[in-house]
């Protein structure tokens, strides 16, 4: 077997953690000298924890997304509007020009099921899209919801499945643990 980046991995299912696996493979291949870039798609605004530590580090990173989260309330806003499409759409033309310029050797596609599901970008658009992979670029996706077409296309596959969670009794986002 070769130990050469290429392969598709896909994060899903409705359990917690599909972000956080994505940013420890992140760190790990930065921590092994590779270039490492993540897309946020839907998740505009600085209130990621995570973000304070990647511009530390000094990894690269887009946030393509309007914001959502509410840090008084804790809440998110749900539903899509027109600018949330173009942010999408903005992420998914970066996508093409690190694959044109193969700029990374990992891709981080954080949140983008959740943006095809919600119709801000189309399956067959992002299929096409996925299909210019360079040969070994690592490409991680995810988010709730992945489809099968996008499943097919993958070599690796994990589900988060919720067994418990403290946001069932009405734990509202922690800052430092949920965002």
């Amino acid at each position: 077997m070769t130990e050469k980046f290429g392969k598709i991995q896909i994060y899903t299912g409705d359990g917690k953690g599909k972000t956080t696996a994505s940013l420890g493979l992140a760190i790990r291949a930065f921590g092994r000298g590779r270039k490492v870039i993540i897309i946020y798609f839907d998740k505009g605004g600085d209130h990621y924890g995570e973000r304070r530590v990647l511009d530390k580090l000094g990894l690269e990173y887009h946030a393509c997304g309007l914001k959502r989260f509410d840090e008084i309330k804790k809440k998110f806003r749900f539903g899509v509007i027109e600018d949330d499409i173009k942010e999408a759409q903005r992420g998914l033309k970066l996508v093409k020009q690190i694959f044109q310029d193969q700029a990374a050797d990992l891709l981080i596609l954080d949140e983008i099921h959740p943006t095809i599901h919600l119709d801000m970008l189309k399956l067959e658009e992002v299929i096409e899209v996925i299909k210019q992979k360079p040969l070994e670029m690592e490409l991680v996706m995810t988010g709730r919801g992945a489809k099968d077409e996008l499943i097919d296309l993958a070599d690796l596959v994990t589900e988060m499945k919720p067994i418990k969670h403290y946001f069932d009794q009405g734990q509202l986002a922690r800052e430092g643990i949920e965002y």
